[in-house]
């Protein structure tokens, strides 16, 4: 065996007192670092109050048309929310409904109203506009809502004599609010395809 050329030191002759000191400082260190950790429950619960506080906004659900009371005559049948889409289409921050809504019926296609839905804090949702009345007669094909405004394809009827299966008029329509009122542009194509 080669002995070293270095002096013995005092230091590298391990015994059990300097094990326990080893492990009394790591338990030192271990709980230092605990106690200087985050408290995660508290910075959860104070996070988003301090963005609703900085920012001023709270995250605000939609109208819901299923709770809304619309302007139909559906003679005991009561009425179907065919279509809804959620947006803003004020630019105030808080979501309004697009709903298109028919009286349930059993055969045919019934005409539908084309509602836009807003809702004050704990109040009921409320009729705002009517974009298409079904006192017109016609049921709503595609149907989106982006950017704030609101697009349908509106399929109707030349005369009384087409079925109600089988529209023969077809209209592209958008809605768009300017100057406190939602405007409409069309485009008219008389030839419906069937699609919808």
């Amino acid at each position: 065996m080669q002995t070293s050329a270095l002096p013995d030191l005092a230091h590298t002759d391990t015994t059990t007192m300097h094990w326990l000191a080893t492990a009394a400082a790591m338990a030192a260190v271990v709980a230092a670092a605990g106690l200087l950790q985050p408290d995660t429950a508290a910075s959860a619960s104070t996070t988003p109050h301090r963005t609703v506080a900085q920012h001023g906004t709270a995250t605000v659900a939609p109208p819901d048309p299923d709770r809304a009371v619309f302007p139909l005559k559906c003679d005991g049948t009561g009425h179907t929310v065919a279509k809804q889409v959620p947006g803003d289409l004020d630019g105030d921050g808080r979501p309004e409904t697009v709903a298109v809504v028919h009286c349930t019926a059993g055969l045919g296609t019934p005409p539908s109203g084309v509602y836009v839905l807003t809702q004050g804090s704990g109040a009921a949702p409320r009729i705002v506009a009517t974009l298409v009345d079904p006192a017109q007669k016609m049921s709503v094909g595609d149907f989106t809502v982006r950017d704030g405004v609101v697009a349908a394809t509106l399929l109707g009827y030349s005369s009384p004599d087409i079925p109600s299966c089988c529209p023969d008029q077809q209209e592209k329509v958008t809605w768009q609010w300017q100057n406190g009122a939602f405007v409409r542009s069309s485009q008219s194509d008389d030839s419906a395809d069937g699609s919808v």
